[in-house]
C-alpha cells in the first residue's frame, strides 16, 4: 500500500491527527476536497474552553478537561518544530451573565455538571469554577457593563488562533515528510484484504488504515466502510472588529480580543445548513450583547461578519468510532475542534496507530444514536 494511514479531510481536525500519526512513526497522507468544502473552520472561534462542557456526559467533561491540560504540551511542541506561536493563553475564561435570570441558570447548570457522576477520574484535572456577583465581575474585569449581573470563572479556560494553529499544523506535517493532497474529494473507499482503498476523480491512493475526518462529508463517507457519522444541522455567525487597544486578556464564551487587537464575537445557533449568508437579526443581537457586556464596543467598527457551517452530532457530543465490519477504518466528528485538537493530536493517534480506541471512547461509539426508546 502506498501509506500506513490516509485521512480524509484536512480541517483541523484531520491535520492535528495526522501530525500526531507522523509522530508516532505513519507514513501518512491527507486528501481534502479543498476550500470548496463546507470548512467548520469557518465558524471556528478559537476558544480552549472545557470548564461548562459533559453536561449529560461526565466522559465527555473528563475529555475536555485532558485536552486543555494537554494544550500547553501541544503549543511548546509546534513552536519547538515551527517557531511559530499559536497564541494560546489559559488565563481562565468568564461566562458572563448580563441578568440575574441568566446568572441563576449558569449557577444551576455548574452545580449539576460539578454533581454527575464519574467527573472525576485519576489523570483528569478536577472541575474548577467560581461564581462570581456582580461586585467581583466588576472587580476583575473593571470595564464590564454596569449592567452585568455576574460572571462564572474558571481557570482551565483559554483561547489560542486557529489560523497560527492552523498554520503549524501544516509546517510541522511538511516537515515530517507527511503528504498533503489538496483538491481531492473522495468519492469511493474500498475495502482490500491489505486495507483500504480511497479513490476520486482521476486518483487513488491505497492504506493500511484509514481515518475519515472530512467533517459534515462524513455523513456520505462513513456508511462507504460501515459506519455511521450522523450530524444535525448547525450555523454560526460571528463579528470580528477592527484592532482595539488591549482590554481582555481572558476568553469570555462568547467574546474574545486576539493578541492582535481584533475583537471576536459570536455564540449564535441556529438548526439550519440552508445558506452561509449572515443574518441582519443574529448579527443585530450579537452587536446589542457584546456592547453591554463592554460598552466600550459602542465605538468598534465591524470589518467582517460571516456564517459558517458547524459540525455538531444529534446530541452535540463526539463520535470516535473504528468499523466493525471493516477493522482500520476510524471515523472522528467533533464540533470543539480548537479544544480537542491536544487530545487529537497526542493522545488519539496512539490508538489509531495501535488499531484499537480505549475503552475511555467507547461512550463515544455512534451506536447511542441507536438506542431504542424505553416503552
Amino acid at each position: 500500500m502506498d501509506y500506513d494511514v490516509i485521512v480524509i479531510g484536512g480541517g483541523l481536525v484531520g491535520v492535528s491527527i495526522a501530525w500526531g500519526l507522523a509522530r508516532c512513526g505513519q507514513r501518512v497522507a491527507i486528501v481534502d476536497e479543498g476550500d470548496v468544502a463546507n470548512r467548520a473552520a469557518r465558524a471556528n472561534f478559537g476558544l480552549v474552553w472545557s470548564s461548562s462542557k459533559g453536561l449529560g456526559n461526565a466522559a465527555y467533561s473528563r475529555w475536555s478537561r485532558t485536552s486543555t491540560a494537554n494544550w500547553h504540551r501541544l503549543a511548546a511542541e509546534l513552536k519547538a518544530e515551527t517557531g511559530i506561536d499559536t497564541g494560546f493563553v489559559q488565563s481562565g475564561g468568564f461566562s458572563i451573565r448580563l441578568t440575574p435570570t441568566e446568572l441563576e441558570r449558569g449557577i444551576a447548570s455548574m452545580a449539576k455538571l460539578a454533581g454527575q457522576a464519574g467527573m472525576d477520574a485519576e489523570g483528569t484535572p478536577p472541575l474548577e469554577y467560581e461564581i462570581l456577583d456582580q461586585a467581583e465581575t466588576r472587580r476583575r474585569l473593571p470595564l464590564v457593563g454596569e449592567t452585568v449581573a455576574g460572571a462564572i470563572f474558571s481557570p482551565l479556560d483559554g483561547h489560542a488562533n486557529p489560523l497560527r494553529l492552523f498554520a503549524a499544523f501544516h509546517k510541522a506535517l511538511q516537515q515530517r515528510g507527511v503528504h498533503y493532497l489538496p483538491h481531492r474529494k473522495t468519492t469511493a473507499i474500498r475495502h482490500r484484504a491489505d486495507g483500504f482503498e480511497v479513490a476520486g476523480e482521476g486518483w487513488r491512493l491505497g492504506a493500511g488504515k484509514i481515518v475519515l475526518a472530512a467533517g459534515i462529508g462524513n455523513t456520505a463517507l462513513a456508511p462507504m466502510v460501515g459506519l455511521d457519522v450522523p450530524l444535525a444541522p448547525s450555523r454560526g455567525q460571528i463579528i470580528v472588529t477592527e484592532r482595539l487597544k488591549p482590554f481582555l486578556s481572558h476568553a469570555t464564551g462568547y467574546l474574545r480580543q486576539t493578541d492582535e487587537g481584533s475583537v471576536l464575537i459570536g455564540e449564535s445557533k441556529e438548526a439550519t445548513i440552508d445558506h452561509q449568508r449572515p443574518r441582519g437579526p443574529i448579527t443585530a443581537v450579537l452587536a446589542e450583547r457584546a456592547q453591554r457586556t463592554f460598552p466600550l464596543l459602542r465605538d468598534a467598527r465591524a470589518v467582517r461578519i460571516w456564517a459558517a457551517f458547524r459540525v455538531v452530532t444529534p446530541d452535540g457530543y463526539p463520535i470516535y468510532e473504528q468499523s466493525e465490519r471493516f477493522p482500520g477504518a476510524f471515523a472522528v466528528a467533533c464540533h470543539s475542534g480548537v479544544t480537542l485538537a491536544a487530545n487529537h493530536a497526542l493522545i488519539l493517534p496512539r490508538q489509531i496507530s495501535a488499531g484499537a480506541l480505549s475503552e475511555d471512547l467507547s461512550v463515544f461509539h455512534s451506536r447511542r444514536f441507536h438506542v431504542p426508546a424505553a416503552v
